[in-house]
């Protein structure tokens, strides 16, 4: 074995990445230490800070693949808003990790260009499926505010379904349960 030990990985930047996600989905962004990474991942314990720089640098490109991601799950969702709507719900269940940390700007460098660029193109899918809305039923007085509204409402019940805040009779399926929510918006 040469004298660095992460070269066996292949793709050590991503397996630390994924190892974050574990400890991130079992207790939270905050129990993420690049020294228990690096013990996860079998490497040195510098190799991380090789990557990242530090904490806020992995959670920063973290962050930055989350909203990648939501771009895309809300691209793949078509140009209905409801289904967009579920989507970002979908999104937020299987990607939780992700999810927590990007919506934390305390957290990572918010700041970055990668996350600003992507962060945007996340909001542009998501504008663009309320703009799409509003030309079928004939255009909104404030297509900024709908899109926040629209936002807050996905986001909301995103977050409420992961801590656990709904009551029972939502049911167990967050896709079932956010499309009758959201539906009430066309209503």
């Amino acid at each position: 074995m040469s004298g660095t030990r992460g070269y066996h990985h292949g793709d050590l930047r991503r397996a630390l990445l994924d190892a974050a996600v574990e400890v991130i989905d079992e207790s939270g962004p905050a129990a993420v230490s690049l020294r228990d990474l690096a013990r996860r991942a079998g490497v040195s314990h510098a190799a991380p800070a090789h990557h990242f720089g530090d904490k806020a640098g992995l959670l920063t490109a973290l962050a930055v693949r989350g909203f990648e991601m939501l771009a895309d799950a809300l691209r793949d969702a078509g140009d209905d808003l409801l289904d967009a709507g579920v989507a970002y719900v979908d999104f937020a269940v299987r990607h939780r990790a992700h999810f927590e940390v990007m919506f934390r700007p305390e957290l990572y460098r918010a700041d970055a260009p990668e996350v600003r660029a992507a962060r945007e193109g996340a909001g542009d899918v998501l504008r663009a499926g309320v703009a799409g809305r509003a030309a079928r039923v004939g255009g909104p007085a404030d297509p900024g505010r709908d899109a926040l509204a629209a936002w807050s409402i996905v986001h909301g019940f995103a977050t409420l379904w992961l801590a656990g805040a709904l009551p029972a009779r939502v049911g167990d399926d967050p896709q079932r349960a956010a499309r009758a929510v959201i539906r009430r918006l066309f209503e």
